[in-house]
């Protein structure tokens, strides 16, 4: 459970295998080196001007494209976020169970499966870094679900944790297990994969009425 940052061009990214995948949208090469799991190295990359920056430029890049969402419809109240996981077919099942916990959690905003497209997608893979949440900056992103790291670690919390960076929740690596969005930091043995109440909280907050407030949920 690392944290969402901003794509560049495929050919300036790193040489990983799933780039022509992404059609364009694939890890950024200069990203900081991932918390090594103790502590201190969570802390420390939480508060990383870098760290701080791509959340927002994820949770940005769905507002742009959820703003088209509310133009087409102006009376709509809750906003439908919608995904695909053709490119990650071995977490659909994992994936289906995080869409369940937020769409429980959460009332003014709702997560959907689309069979293509979509305002983000998931892909799976092999990556060092673990799994992130990324975006193009141009309105359309994806998670990426680390293959290692989903059989260290809880699955579906890792899920609900990179998801949340959709909504637009920031990582807070030195929060306790309670916490969703701490991640990685309270160790393997955290196998939480529900938003706390202020978790919860939050995200309506932000989706209110159908609108994305402008804080944009990037400080803990």
């Amino acid at each position: 459970m690392r944290h969402s940052r901003t794509a560049v061009p495929a050919a300036a990214t790193v040489g990983l295998v799933l780039a022509a995948a992404l059609a364009g949208i694939a890890p950024t090469a200069n990203a900081a080196p991932a918390p090594s799991g103790n502590a201190a190295s969570y802390a420390a990359y939480e508060r990383s001007p870098e760290n701080q920056a791509a959340n927002r430029a994820f949770f940005e890049a769905v507002q742009r494209s959820v703003a088209e969402q509310r133009a087409a419809n102006p009376g709509l109240m809750a906003v439908t976020v919608t995904y695909n996981t053709r490119n990650a077919p071995s977490f659909r099942t994992v994936i289906a169970r995080s869409t369940q916990i937020w769409n429980g959690s959460v009332s003014n905003v709702k997560l959907q499966e689309v069979s293509s497209g979509g305002n983000f997608s998931y892909y799976e893979g092999n990556d060092s870094r673990g799994s992130y949440a990324s975006t193009d900056g141009h309105g359309r992103g994806y998670i990426f679900l680390d293959y290692a790291q989903n059989q260290q670690y809880n699955s579906t919390r890792v899920t609900a944790h990179e998801t949340g960076h959709v909504l637009g929740l920031p990582d807070h690596y030195s929060g306790p297990c309670s916490e969703l969005m701490s991640g990685g930091g309270p160790g393997t043995s955290c196998t939480n994969p529900n938003p706390n109440a202020a978790e919860r909280s939050r995200v309506n907050q932000l989706w209110a009425n159908g609108l994305v407030a402008s804080g944009l949920g990037t400080k803990s």
